[in-house]
């Protein structure tokens, strides 16, 4: 693994600064929901208007043709600018990739565009409330009607879902089957009668996420992702792709926090502090060994082809980090961590969500036992 940038990377990285100083998205609106979504909408299509929009998709396809490497470079300038992720980071990043393996020419066609130009929001329906983020253990049913799906079943923590116009559906269309291999890949159409959105509030006050309610949801035939009952390769196709995508915006970010923290502690004397220095110094280690796994996660994909389970591993250790990084902040700060306005407030929040989005810690930790390590799998009374 060489982390010295070749001169076309550092060409690369030079535009990209340049082109993000020229546009700076602003401040984030504060408050509104809908507004401050309309906000990453707006920043999305001035990405796709300056050719920066998906710069990991292939030319044809209306991307960039960046390399990994310049992909990664993208996501970390984006963070280190303090701008915000695309709108429709759900379809750049999972919809868009999956497609472009498993959809056919026409499926490409009619989807690829949209989500880049963010005219049509994505979202994806793979937990379930009986199931978590176990996708094997899903009971949505899809049930074959002449040339589409009969949907119904519900699923939970659906982010964006009150902005999407399709959702990448993961549906149980044989019952007599092994459990993953009764399952089929849909794009279902968000804008029917059959398909429910309720927001779920989390302790932020913010409903990100959301239950999906769908009875008798109709999905044509053309609307399949690599064939009937082979939704698990498909879905993991996707996964896959959420685990490698983030990792370099989100290190960045934490490091940035970290910064302010640590210069916020050096405000109120806290450095003083034995306790508070040694945790500093621990989330400093973790924060870099975030780096160097994103950077050795990229090294694998270059090797293999494909994002590995090693991601699940990052996407887990990111989470503890951030929790315990705002954790400090409020040893560190006090009453005034709490204080309404306060933006460490709100990460205090938020950071609950983190060991529960992009799957659960607990699968991430069955999913590095199992594919990670080789541990045999658990084995559980009837």
């Amino acid at each position: 693994m060489d982390l010295t940038f070749s001169e076309t990377e550092t060409a690369f990285r030079d535009e990209l600064r340049a082109w993000l100083a020229a546009n700076d998205p602003g401040a984030e609106p504060q408050g509104d929901e809908d507004e401050q979504y309309a906000w990453r909408r707006d920043w999305q299509r001035r990405l796709h208007e300056g050719g920066w929009a998906g710069v990991h998709w292939p030319t044809e396809y209306g991307g960039r043709g960046a390399t990994l490497t310049q992909t990664a470079i993208f996501f970390e300038e984006l963070g280190r600018a303090r701008a915000p992720l695309p709108a429709n980071v759900l379809g750049l990043l999972l919809g868009g990739p999956t497609l472009m393996v498993w959809g056919t020419d026409e499926q490409k066609d009619r989807h690829l565009a949209p989500i880049l130009s963010a005219e049509e929001i994505w979202c994806q329906g793979f937990s379930e409330p009986d199931a978590g983020s176990d996708l094997a253990a899903l009971k949505t049913r899809a049930v074959k009607d002449g040339d589409s799906w009969v949907v119904t079943g519900q699923k939970v923590w659906t982010s964006g879902a009150q902005y999407a116009k399709w959702c990448m559906l993961v549906a149980r269309t044989d019952t007599e089957a092994a459990k993953h291999k009764g399952l089929t890949y849909f794009l279902m159409d968000m804008e029917q009668d059959a398909v429910q959105v309720r927001p779920l509030r989390q302790i932020t006050g913010e409903a990100e996420f959301n239950e999906l309610f769908i009875e008798e949801a109709r999905i044509p035939d053309a609307n399949v992702v690599g064939g009937v009952g082979n939704g698990w390769k498909v879905a993991l196709t996707t996964l896959m792709n959420e685990r490698a995508g983030l990792a370099f915006f989100l290190q960045v970010r934490l490091r940035q926090l970290l910064d302010d923290l640590l210069a916020e502690a050096g405000r109120r004397g806290a450095l003083e502090d034995a306790v508070v220095a040694d945790r500093l110094a621990a989330l400093h280690i973790r924060c870099e060994t975030l780096r160097l796994m994103a950077w050795k996660g990229l090294s694998a994909i270059e090797r293999y082809g494909q994002p590995g389970p090693e991601g699940s591993l990052t996407k887990w250790l990111w989470s503890e980090t951030n929790q315990q990084l705002v954790a400090l902040a409020a040893d560190v700060l006090g009453a005034d961590a709490h204080t309404a306005g306060s933006p460490w407030a709100y990460e205090l929040l938020r950071a609950r969500g983190n060991s529960i989005e992009g799957g659960t810690t607990e699968i991430l930790k069955n999913i590095v036992a199992e594919r990670v390590l080789g541990l045999p799998r658990l084995q559980t009374a009837a």
